[in-house]
């Protein structure tokens, strides 16, 4: 390995991670999550009542919406709500950890309920999708946790994996992202399905063996997060 990272991991390596669960008096379900200093809080509405589309169907809905907080980074960004409206970034990643989050629930099961996810920012030094999705996973199945039977399938969570300075790293915090040669995020579930895969490559293209190679890391990953998700809610 010809790349040291700047906080002393090995190259498989997460960042430290933190899961506290019901640290919100009013939602109904709630979870803070730390991976390394990114740090988000979501926060969960368990509501009796769908939108319309699927009203009547006997089935839920999960959704979600992101934001970061104007001090989230080094230098102070505008509420997009000033702006007028929510960024593409924003659109998207809301959009995904919405994705993420159905994958893990039968809708069904949950009947005519909807639960809407708020994931918020704190502190952001990358990976701030990914921890939303884990952490948003934890408020979810904590907000639902009376639902009898339980909709909750599956465990979901996301990491990132890519090269940096040709070397394979796992859980890029934002000085290694920011000079990625490729950077892939991963969602899947517990048992190592896949549910959405996001890659780019920044300074060169990757080959299909070194895709392989962030898959199989990142699947380790999402394991050991699994395993922190698991712990908190116990």
């Amino acid at each position: 390995m010809s790349y040291a990272r700047p906080d002393g991991r090995k190259p498989d390596a997460l960042r430290p991670i933190t899961i506290e669960v019901g640290v919100a008096k009013f939602a109904e379900g709630s979870a803070r999550i730390s991976f390394g200093d990114t740090q988000v809080l979501c926060l969960a509405t368990l509501q009796d009542s769908v939108p319309k589309f699927l009203e009547g169907k006997g089935t839920g809905w999960i959704t979600a919406e992101y934001a970061m907080l104007p001090r989230s980074t080094p230098e102070r960004s505008q509420r997009e709500s000033i702006a007028g409206r929510p960024g593409g970034r924003t659109f998207e990643i809301q959009r995904l950890v919405g994705r993420a989050l159905r994958a893990a629930i039968d809708l069904k099961a949950l009947g005519s309920r909807s639960v809407i996810v708020d994931c918020e920012v704190l502190q952001a030094d990358g990976g701030t999708r990914t921890a939303a999705i884990t952490g948003g996973f934890v408020a979810l199945a904590h907000a639902v946790r009376k639902v009898q039977p339980s909709p909750i399938v599956r465990n979901v969570a996301a990491v990132s994996a890519g090269y940096v300075k040709g070397d394979l790293m796992l859980d890029l915090a934002y000085a290694e992202d920011s000079i990625a040669d490729a950077d892939v995020n991963v969602v899947a579930t517990g048992e190592g399905e896949l549910i959405e895969v996001q890659g780019t490559a920044e300074g060169r293209p990757f080959t299909r063996t070194d895709f392989d190679r962030v898959l199989e890391l990142a699947l380790g990953g999402i394991a050991q997060l699994v395993s922190a998700q698991r712990a908190a809610l116990r």
